[in-house]
């Protein structure tokens, strides 16, 4: 059996990685190492890492060397949130090493791909959801942080970075001028509101469609799985209302209103204050891209700068 290459480049690994047929076959040795029981393998070809679903049953995720940050995320989130939650996220099966490529053996969640249900959801669905989706950001917060803790980079040295590389991200991503304009000040005057030293809580980061898993019943669509925990980090707990908020809230007051209140926040709270720390957040995130994922039809024509854009975003 051929070794896993080495990679110092990650465009070239994407590259790599594009055809299943180059690392199915290794990922397979691995399962038979193992010998993890199965009848069909379907290797996913989008995403970052190596996955191989093992028929229904079980999903094995292969980082490369240059991610291993991620598995080393993935790994202490899963033991860290298993049993913690409502809903539920894949359990460690096993774990080891290939070529120095680590891997995880994890059980495959059953569910419906939020990224699937959600753009023919009913509205009430959507609501519910979305409240769901507040409270679990809570619950995963309120878990003790145990390895976490040591998670790279810090709050305090990560929120200095991305306002450092702010006005260049959004410059090359296309942000439209009048934007732009205002970045230096809107920046200058909410992020001083944005806890640097406040006691950490675990941020996954990435509570969008592709990573939820929701189920339906009579009652309607709930809210049922959450997985990947490549991206975690530690830090401000209103960080993770900018995944649901720019991808799945669309500037809607009571789909807002549920996502706000499910994460605790009462009606009082609503106002300025948050919109301003919010807009600046999402404008921080590690994955911001307004132009690409802020899902409100025509707002760069009906915001005229990031005050009123974060109105739009968040209204009261």
């Amino acid at each position: 059996m051929p070794s896993l290459p080495d990679f110092s480049d990650i465009a070239a690994y994407h590259a790599w990685r594009k055809e299943p047929s180059r690392w199915l076959p290794l990922a397979l040795d691995i399962a038979r190492a193992h010998k993890l029981p199965y009848a069909e393998a379907y290797p996913f070809r989008t995403g970052t890492n190596l996955v191989v679903a093992l028929d229904d049953k079980l999903i094995l995720k292969i980082f490369p060397p240059l991610l291993r940050a991620q598995f080393a995320s993935e790994r202490a989130s899963l033991s860290q949130l298993g049993g913690w939650l409502r809903i539920a996220v894949p359990e460690i099966v096993a774990e080891g090493e290939r070529d120095h490529w680590p891997y995880l053996v994890l059980t495959h969640l059953q569910g419906v791909l939020g990224s699937e249900a959600w753009p023919a959801m009913p509205e009430p669905d959507k609501e519910r959801v979305l409240r769901q989706i507040g409270e679990t950001i809570a619950e995963v917060q309120r878990a003790p942080l145990g390895a976490l803790a040591a998670i790279e980079p810090r709050w305090e040295n990560f929120m200095r970075g991305q306002i450092e590389g702010c006005r260049a991200r959004h410059t090359r991503l296309g942000l439209p001028r009048k934007f732009l304009d205002g970045l230096d000040q809107f920046l200058a005057a909410a992020t001083p509101s944005i806890p640097l030293d406040a006691p950490p809580v675990i941020l996954v980061g990435e509570y969008i469609p592709e990573n939820f898993l929701l189920s339906e019943d009579t009652k309607g669509w709930r809210l049922s799985g959450l997985f990947d925990f490549g991206d975690v980090l530690t830090g401000w707990g209103e960080y993770d209302l900018l995944g649901p908020s720019a991808f799945m809230t669309a500037g809607i007051a009571p789909r807002v209103r549920g996502l706000l209140e499910g994460f605790g926040y009462s009606a009082a709270e609503f106002g300025p204050p948050l919109q301003q720390r919010l807009m600046a957040l999402m404008l921080l995130h590690r994955a911001s891209d307004l132009v690409g994922h802020v899902s409100i039809d025509g707002w760069q024509d009906r915001a005229s700068d990031l005050s009123e854009l974060a109105e739009l975003l968040w209204p009261v």
